[in-house]
């Protein structure tokens, strides 16, 4: 979605819809996790894409899986804030009995211009606010996760991220497009295409995405295909031979090795666990 697309949203106060395609087995987050996402003041427009907030109440354990983004989040749990560089190993998250954690997720890029270098030693990794910036984000953790109203929840954490005054780097906008291309064009393959779309070398390409999205563009690409599988194994039943073919992986077998990788068990398995379930927005 262009900024441009992104500001009428917030004028009309329409939520920002993310990634429903990414929460994984969603006929069990479903009913017991309550995900809500937010525009960003304006200030922090050239940085953040939407914060989110999630709260829960359950009787049992729920442990909730994701395909990690390429995007840089900020979390405030357990006491502090933490920041979470992106991961290429599957992500989880347990819930016990009630709880709420609000997030920021960083535009592609979008983290670069606060961390001040590249973001690329981020990856993997989880690192507490205030090793990262001279501000003691204890408290705003604190007090964001003691709120029950969700416009003071943001504003508490906004008001930390306005502390670091980042300035604005045009780059950002230059590699959140280049993600959102790879994102929403479905014939986008090969890092190649994305290097010559982008008018530079695969080589140079390489470097960007490491130093501003934290990983390299054939993990971006790969990761845009299984969001499209994952979407067509919650919809419906899946040819995977005939799926594998339309989302340029080499076979079905290359297919069912990057689904097993990134979800932990192989597509016919997750189909049979989750059942046909049709994601909302």
């Amino acid at each position: 979605m262009a900024r441009d697309d992104v500001s009428n949203a917030a004028v009309s106060g329409a939520d920002p819809r993310g990634e429903p395609s990414a929460i994984l087995r969603p006929d069990l987050a479903a009913p017991l996790l309550d995900l809500t996402r937010h525009h960003p003041r304006e200030s922090l427009a050239p940085f953040v894409d939407y914060l989110w907030i999630v709260r829960w109440t359950i009787s049992d354990v729920h442990r909730q899986q994701v395909l990690p983004q390429p995007k840089i989040h900020l979390a405030a749990e357990a006491g502090r804030l933490r920041v979470q560089g992106v991961s290429r190993e599957p992500f989880y998250r347990t819930f016990t009995t009630s709880g709420q954690v609000i997030g920021v997720a960083f535009r592609a890029g979008g983290f670069r211009p606060l961390l001040g270098s590249s973001v690329g030693a981020l990856e993997g990794k989880v690192v507490p606010a205030g090793e990262l910036w001279p501000h003691d984000d204890a408290p705003v953790a604190a007090r964001g996760l003691a709120e029950e109203d969700r416009e003071a929840m943001t504003k508490g954490v906004e008001d930390y991220l306005e502390l670091i005054a980042p300035e604005p780097d045009p780059m950002v906008d230059e590699v959140d497009a280049i993600v959102s291309r790879i994102e929403t064009d479905t014939s986008i393959h090969r890092v190649d295409q994305v290097a010559a779309l982008a008018g530079t070398s695969a080589r140079t390409l390489q470097r960007l995405f490491i130093d501003y999205v934290g990983v390299a563009p054939k993990w971006v690409i790969q990761r845009r295909r299984l969001l499209d599988a994952s979407e067509r194994a919650h919809s419906g039943p899946v040819v995977w031979a005939e799926l594998a073919d339309q989302l340029g992986f080499s076979d079905q077998a290359h297919l069912i090795r990057a689904w097993t990788a990134a979800v932990g068990t192989p597509p016919a398995t997750y189909v049979r666990e989750t059942g046909n379930w049709v994601p909302r927005g």
